[in-house]
């Protein structure tokens, strides 16, 4: 069965005007979604490797590659929420409470661990944060300690909370089809499928 489309009424002066939610969100809003995917893919890539291959010399070289593209998703992030804003009216309504906080919580933690990861590398006293070679961020000459001492206790630990809360939100993608309410056609551009059970 399709969800059924939320209706803003307004009535002023004895008329009514009926505004109807889209279904789905728009081609910005969608792309910026999947990239944000791609993001998150190729950061868990890095974090997997070098935890399988912990020690080996040239998983070294990854931490360039985590820093890269976790930099990279963190604009990606920036314009979408910037772009989600400015169009809060033209996109599809939340189905609950819980659906509004659980996104709030994943675009909060989407802001702060790259944001940490940041403060960490500009206190570390490593040099500069470089994007695939290019530098967009210098470094204290000196390793300033708490800037080192914050990254090194939040960074992880809010990242695993964030790629947890990843998951809750896929595993609700699931449950949403299984009970025949499929909301993935938001993102990819679709209008409800009904599922039949």
């Amino acid at each position: 069965m399709p969800p059924i489309q939320k209706n803003q009424t307004n009535q002023k002066q004895g008329n009514i005007m009926t505004t109807t939610r889209p279904q789905t969100y728009d081609a910005v809003a969608r792309a910026l979604h999947w990239l944000t995917v791609l993001g998150f893919i190729g950061i868990l890539s890095t974090i997997t490797v070098w935890t399988i291959y912990d020690g080996e010399e040239w998983v070294k070289s990854l931490f360039g590659v985590h820093k890269s593209i976790g930099f990279i998703t963190l604009l990606v992030i920036a314009v979408r929420i910037v772009w989600a804003l400015l169009n809060a009216s033209k996109r599809p309504a939340a189905d609950s409470f819980a659906a509004k906080a659980g996104h709030l919580a994943l675009y909060v933690l989407m802001l702060v661990v790259p944001v940490i990861g940041m403060i960490r590398q500009y206190g570390s006293g490593r040099g500069p944060l470089k994007v695939f070679g290019v530098e967009v961020m210098q470094g204290s000459p000196e390793k300033i300690e708490w800037m080192s001492n914050l990254g090194n206790m939040a960074h992880g630990k809010l990242g695993w909370l964030l790629f947890a809360l990843v998951a809750g939100h896929i595993a609700m993608v699931v449950v949403h089809r299984i009970q025949g309410h499929d909301v993935l056609y938001r993102m990819i551009g679709r209008r409800s499928i009904s599922v039949k059970r």
